[in-house]
């Protein structure tokens, strides 16, 4: 299963795209979509939907998550990031995808465990679950793939599993297998 997600925000829509085989995750990409800071709004939204159906076509992706509006400092910047979902959740419709949205809370409690986590801890679990060197660069680029993430752990292991070949047996078989660990007990290497 490949879940794009993706982090809106009108100067810059982080997106990533995880792919799972329902116990083990591994990015596909990751970025940031942004368009030069003289640019007219319009045309900012112009930039955000163009790169987003190309990176769409190109990721081939099951389903996109995308973070929801929760806070604002004020009326006019939750507007301008309302518009910037807008214009997501419209690439992702025209993809004939379906669109899940997620509350930041959610997305913290899925990936780090804890729903009110700060970003560093969030950026270096979406590090971890996915095996990389390094947090991905930028942090937009991090919050998207925190939102897959998200979305890839709200799944039932037989519904994720449905799109494979062994399908419900693997997920039978992943769900036996699994032990029950915490995140508590992670210690860093040292250098």
């Amino acid at each position: 299963m490949r879940v794009f997600g993706i982090d809106p925000g009108s100067e810059r829509t982080g997106y990533g795209c995880v792919e799972t085989d329902g116990s083990r995750h591994r990015i596909v990409m990751c970025g940031a979509v942004s368009a030069p800071a003289s640019a007219s709004f319009s045309d900012k939204l112009f930039e955000i939907h163009r790169r987003l159906v190309e990176l769409l076509a190109e990721c081939r992706a099951d389903s996109v998550a995308i973070e929801n509006i929760f806070y604002a400092a004020n009326v006019r910047s939750a507007l301008k990031l309302g518009h910037a979902r807008g214009v997501a959740m419209l690439a992702a419709a025209e993809a004939g995808l379906t669109v899940i949205e997620y509350t930041p809370a959610e997305i913290k409690r899925a990936v780090v465990g804890y729903g009110r986590a700060e970003k560093q801890q969030v950026q270096h679990m979406v590090k971890l679950l996915l095996g990389l060197p390094a947090v991905p660069s930028p942090h937009d680029a991090a919050d998207a793939l925190a939102v897959a993430i998200c979305h890839v752990h709200s799944q039932t292991p037989a519904r994720a599993m449905a799109g494979t070949a062994s399908g419900l047996q693997a997920a039978a078989t992943i769900v036996a297998t699994r032990k029950a660990t915490s995140w508590r007990r992670y210690r860093p290497a040292r250098p």
